[in-house]
C-alpha cells in the first residue's frame, strides 16, 4: 500500500467533468456531467449523447468547451498514452477477488466488450484534451499530462457502503441501487461537504434519476477527489481506477483491498491523506 499526505488544493470556485461512457451509436447510452462550485454553492450540468463523433463532440463542447476544468474522469479502462489495452488488469482484479460477492466487479479489458469500452473510453479522453480546457495532472497516479482518470461509479459507491449485505442489488441495477442507497442516508452530500466544506447543493441528487446521468455525476465526483488530491486508487501501469477518499472506504473495504493488494506487486492500492483525513 502506497500512502502519501496531502494538502487540499481545490480553489474557491472551479468545475470538474465526469463522462459515462457508451459504445451506443443509436440509443443516448453515454451522459456529461460538468460539476461546479464557488465559494457558497455546488451545481452540475448533464447533457445525453450516443457515441456519434459529432454528437459527442457537441455535448462535450455544449457542457464544457468554454469552462477552465480542474480534472476529467471517464467511467471506462484508460492507460497511459490512451493506448489500447487488451488484457486483464491489476485495477480490475483488485476490485474483483474478495470484493465481487459484495458489490460487484469491474468488466476484463481483456474481454470484447471491455476492448470495445476501451476504445469508446480512449475517444472520448482524446476528445476532451482536445476541446477542453484541462489542467495539467499532479496527482500521483497520472497517466497523462493532462489531468484525466478512470472511473468506476459502482465501486466507487459500493465501498462506501457500511453493509453491502444489507443492500439488494443485482447486475444491471447496482450502480443506481448504491447510488440511491448512500443519496437517501446522506452519505454522497458528506462527501460532497469534505471535499467542498461551507457550501450547499443547489439541486437535489435525489433529482438525478436516469442511470446515464447518475454514473456522470458519479464521475464528476471522482474528477473532482483527484482535483482535490483526496483519493485512493488501485492500479498500476496498465491503468488506475479512482476511489474514494481514504475516510469514506468502509473498513471492510479496506480490509479487502489490503489483502488483495498482498497478492499483487507493490505499490497497487494508493492512498492519499488529507488534512481533514489524517
Amino acid at each position: 500500500m502506497q500512502e502519501v499526505g496531502a494538502i487540499p488544493k481545490l480553489p474557491v470556485a472551479g468545475a470538474v467533468l465526469g463522462i459515462d461512457v457508451g459504445f451506443s451509436a443509436t440509443r443516448a447510452s453515454s451522459a456529461v456531467c460538468r460539476l461546479d462550485w464557488d465559494a457558497v454553492r455546488i451545481t452540475w450540468a448533464i447533457r445525453r449523447f450516443r457515441a456519434v463523433p459529432a454528437e459527442q463532440e457537441a455535448a462535450v463542447r455544449a457542457i464544457a468547451g468554454d469552462v477552465w476544468l480542474a480534472a476529467a474522469a471517464f467511467d471506462g479502462p484508460l492507460r497511459a498514452g490512451l493506448e489500447v489495452i487488451g488484457r486483464y488488469r491489476v485495477a480490475e482484479r483488485m476490485l474483483t477477488r474478495r470484493l465481487q460477492s459484495k458489490i460487484g466487479k469491474p468488466g476484463q479489458a481483456s474481454a470484447p466488450v471491455g476492448k470495445a469500452l476501451n476504445t469508446a473510453a480512449n475517444d472520448c479522453a482524446a476528445l476532451v484534451i482536445k476541446a477542453c480546457q484541462l489542467a495539467p495532472a499532479t496527482h500521483a497516479v497520472r497517466i497523462d499530462r493532462k489531468a484525466i482518470v478512470e472511473a468506476f461509479p459502482s465501486a466507487f459507491l459500493g465501498v462506501m457502503l457500511r453493509d453491502p449485505s444489507t443492500v439488494t442489488a443485482e447486475r444491471g441495477d447496482r450502480s443506481d441501487v448504491f447510488f440511491q442507497h448512500l443519496t437517501d442516508r446522506g452519505a454522497l452530500q458528506l462527501l460532497l461537504q469534505h471535499l467542498l466544506p461551507d457550501r450547499k447543493l443547489k439541486q437535489s441528487l435525489n433529482g438525478v434519476v436516469n442511470h446515464d446521468d447518475r454514473a456522470a455525476l458519479i464521475c464528476a465526483l471522482t474528477a473532482l477527489a483527484i482535483a482535490a488530491d483526496d483519493y485512493t486508487a488501485v492500479g498500476d501501469n496498465d491503468g488506475w481506477i479512482i476511489l474514494p477518499p481514504r475516510r469514506f472506504v468502509r473498513s471492510w473495504a479496506r480490509s479487502d483491498l489490503e489483502a488483495n493488494a498482498r497478492e499483487e506487486k507493490p505499490g497497487c492500492w494508493y492512498q492519499t491523506v488529507s488534512l481533514s483525513s489524517a
